[in-house]
């Protein structure tokens, strides 16, 4: 008897079981759907804006994963991208310090505001739902407060550190932005980790079974507040490139980003109780929601009914990973 029917039957099964399966094949289909529907979809111009757009809720979305892969979110990322880039412009604009200070100082503060996020939840026990929803409101508020609502006047800051955070060049009619590979950089880096170090086994098991993970020796809190930190270091980053890239500091800024990127990391194949995270479907998830916020604009559709599609999606990816799951719950024959 032949072997390799089975084991090719093996191997689709386990293609198929992998939390990258449905946001790849989403990814494929609607490059398909938006290419038939529209010739603009595939053009230089708006693949540029795509390149552009993606990275800065991408590198958030990288935070988030490994943060709910311990089992735990963070709703004040949104603030965070929005207060960060209002406290550097700020801090430059009224002469306090030199561009490069100011960006260092609004990173440390966004630091110390995921520590302060940890330490409520690791060590008073109380709900990462309820400490972030908490923080959100208080960031945006000093930004709103320190700004009286209004956007920072724009500038023009002659600093190197403006093109190495934030800079373009063209090839061919492509223009590709420097936040594309400080994102592609920072999923090398958090992939490696989560899938080939001992701290990405720390992280899974504290969002997996925390209490298994204690008695083996794995320090979850510490870990946790740790993961706090980056994920606010990473919203912090991606607001100061946006405030860059469209020379405004918005306070309003990254309104609603919180939700969005929990969505493209569900979507990616994240478990939102913890215990399994992918970069890589991340990534994935960060590209498909950002392709169907553009193509569905360029098709016609109204801007407003981008949420319709995005809960839909979420639903029938559920419903299919779950379907998938009772399938194929290993990959084995």
């Amino acid at each position: 008897m032949n072997p390799s029917p089975r084991i090719g039957s093996v191997i689709v099964r386990q293609l198929i079981s992998t939390p990258e399966f449905l946001p790849f094949t989403l990814v494929v289909v609607l490059t398909v759907v938006f290419a038939t529907l529209t010739p603009h979809f595939l053009s230089q111009g708006n693949i540029s804006n795509l390149l552009a757009f993606t990275p800065e809720l991408g590198m958030i979305a990288l935070g988030m994963t490994v943060l709910m892969t311990s089992g735990e979110f963070d709703l004040s990322v949104g603030s965070v991208f929005g207060f960060t880039p209002v406290l550097m412009w700020t801090l430059f604009n009224e002469g306090v310090t030199s561009l490069e200070i100011a960006l260092v100082i609004g990173l440390i503060t966004a630091v110390g505001i995921g520590f302060v996020n940890g330490w409520f939840v690791t060590r008073l026990r109380i709900p990462s739902f309820l400490v972030t929803l908490g923080m959100m409101m208080t960031i945006r508020g000093v930004a709103l407060y320190t700004t009286s609502g209004f956007p920072q006047r724009t500038w023009r800051a002659e600093s190197w550190l403006m093109d190495l955070v934030a800079g373009s060049f063209y090839v061919g009619g492509f223009r590709i932005y420097a936040s594309m590979f400080w994102f592609v950089g920072f999923a090398l880096v958090l992939g490696y980790i989560m899938t080939q170090s001992r701290v990405g086994n720390w992280i899974q098991a504290a969002g997996g079974n925390p209490v298994s993970a204690r008695a083996r020796g794995v320090r979850v809190a510490v870990t946790k507040t740790w993961l706090f930190m980056l994920t606010a270091f990473m919203a912090a980053y991606a607001g100061i490139t946006s405030s860059i890239r469209v020379a405004a500091a918005n306070p309003n800024s990254g309104t609603g980003y919180e939700l969005e990127v929990i969505a493209m990391v569900v979507i990616g194949g994240t478990a939102l109780g913890g215990g399994r995270g992918t970069i890589l479907g991340t990534v994935l998830g960060v590209i498909m929601l950002r392709m169907m916020r553009n193509g569905i604009v360029l098709i016609g559709v109204p801007g407003l009914a981008y949420n319709i599609f995005i809960g839909v999606t979420i639903l029938t990816m559920m419903a299919l990973q779950s379907y998938l799951a009772r399938r194929h719950p290993s990959g084995a024959s």
